[in-house]
């Protein structure tokens, strides 16, 4: 498969931790191996989203890199954090020549279009969507040469709504539900048809 260049599109990165050991908080309902297989399914169900754009995988995790090799994704390795695996992804998409990145948690199983954070974008906007609690930002999009500051975890999505303030942005807040919903707890797989409540 022929990785393509960025030629002034968007580029993705896609941050994934580990396919092995992840979602914790479904420890309780789901055994490791089917967390992994989630895990794996719903990474690719986010990378075909993102059809037609250079995707990059961050991730030092071996499956991982294996996965993401095995379906020609371009590869850096974890530094860490979710904050510097962000930044690490935006310098290889600046290395492409796009001018715009596109962070996409690895986590969505409705996703089926990345549109709504890539079409008719302004230059100088970012571009937030707010997960399903409205706390955390699953996907965002920023100009490669804005001073952006990534700013995940808990309450990141007020956090990155004043950082691109901060750093001259024009804020643009994307509600959409395939974008938006998340897999955290055993609730969000019961709301998919994909767990039984307890």
């Amino acid at each position: 498969m022929t990785i393509p260049n960025g030629g002034g599109s968007p580029g993705v990165v896609v941050p994934v931790r580990a396919f092995v050991g992840g979602f914790a908080r479904l420890a309780g309902r789901l055994d490791p191996e089917a967390r992994a297989e989630l895990a794996f399914r719903l990474a690719d169900r986010v990378v075909d989203a993102a059809a037609g754009m250079p995707v990059i995988v961050v991730s030092s995790a071996p499956e991982v890199r294996t996965w993401a090799t095995g379906r020609g994704l371009q590869l850096v390795d974890d530094p860490g954090t979710l904050d510097d695996a962000a930044s690490a992804g935006r310098v290889r998409v600046v290395e492409l020549g796009c001018e715009r990145v596109v962070v996409v948690h690895a986590d969505l199983p409705r996703a089926r279009s990345l549109a709504a954070v890539t079409d008719a974008v302004g230059e100088t906007a970012a571009v937030l969507v707010p997960d399903h609690h409205g706390d955390g930002t699953p996907v965002l999009s920023v100009p490669v040469a804005a001073p952006f500051r990534f700013a995940y975890g808990p309450g990141s999505f007020a956090r990155h709504v004043a950082e691109a303030e901060r750093v001259g942005l024009e804020v643009r807040v994307v509600h959409d539900d395939d974008l938006s919903f998340d897999v955290d707890e055993p609730a969000d797989l019961e709301r998919l048809g994909l767990l039984s409540p307890p």
